[in-house]
């Protein structure tokens, strides 16, 4: 029932999408719902921001890095930094972006365009899918003028729910990235880079998969609906 809805959304965006390039978006993905896996071309990402609120916060960097056949071709991964309205403030101790790094960043605009066309014809993944989305479809919304939808896979959904089922006791801390990894023996990386984090994230989609029997006994859509 879970997949079935799924596709109901993305077709229903297809036909009442005013703006082309994301009526050709919604429609590159509909061929991958129903691949394996181990097939689909995934790409995993992550943000750093200024603050939590898309509202008043702005996207100070995006990661993205794919995720084919079951493997991640580095070569592909690529980060960009984005131009923002004033200083980076306090957040700069978080993320380590300085006011001097973004001189020569792309706007909003140019971060938008090119997310949009490295990602479309592939599925998104994300830990923590719905605050990297919200920034992306408040920016997409001023830009386009037009919503947009953003399915996502979700992976800390994805671990909340395999805990679950095993009956674990989920404590404050334990869905965190790194908290995540660290329950699959994945390496320890620094955090707050977006590609770094969007590698971060990719390693532990992998390793989720193969916890649960791995990627040929799955379809994209079967995570896409745990986390959309």
């Amino acid at each position: 029932m879970g997949s079935l809805r799924v596709k109901a959304k993305l077709k229903w965006r297809i036909l009442r999408s005013q703006h082309r390039l994301f009526k050709d978006y919604y429609q590159s993905l509909m061929p991958l719902l129903d691949m394996p896996l181990s097939e689909a071309p995934l790409m995993a990402m992550d943000l750093e921001m200024t603050g939590l609120d898309p509202v008043r916060d702005q996207i100070l960097s995006i990661g993205l890095v794919p995720i084919e056949h079951g493997a991640i071709p580095l070569a592909g991964a690529e980060q960009k930094l984005v131009q923002i309205r004033g200083s980076v403030g306090q957040s700069a101790t978080i993320h380590g972006i300085l006011d001097n790094h973004l001189v020569q960043a792309v706007s909003i605009e140019e971060a938008m365009a090119w997310f949009l066309s490295r990602t479309r014809g592939r599925v998104l993944v994300a830990h923590h899918a719905p605050l990297d989305c919200r920034f992306l479809q408040q920016d997409m919304l001023a830009i386009y003028h037009q919503p947009v939808m953003l399915p996502t896979i979700d992976t800390l959904l994805v671990e909340r729910l395999r805990l679950l089922r095993e009956h674990s006791v989920i404590k404050e801390g334990s869905l965190r990235l790194g908290a995540c990894r660290e329950r699959y023996g994945l390496p320890v990386y620094s955090a707050h880079s977006a590609l770094t984090d969007a590698l971060a994230c990719a390693e532990l989609l992998l390793a989720q998969i193969a916890a649960m029997g791995g990627a040929r006994k799955l379809n994209v859509v079967d995570l896409l609906e745990k986390s959309f």
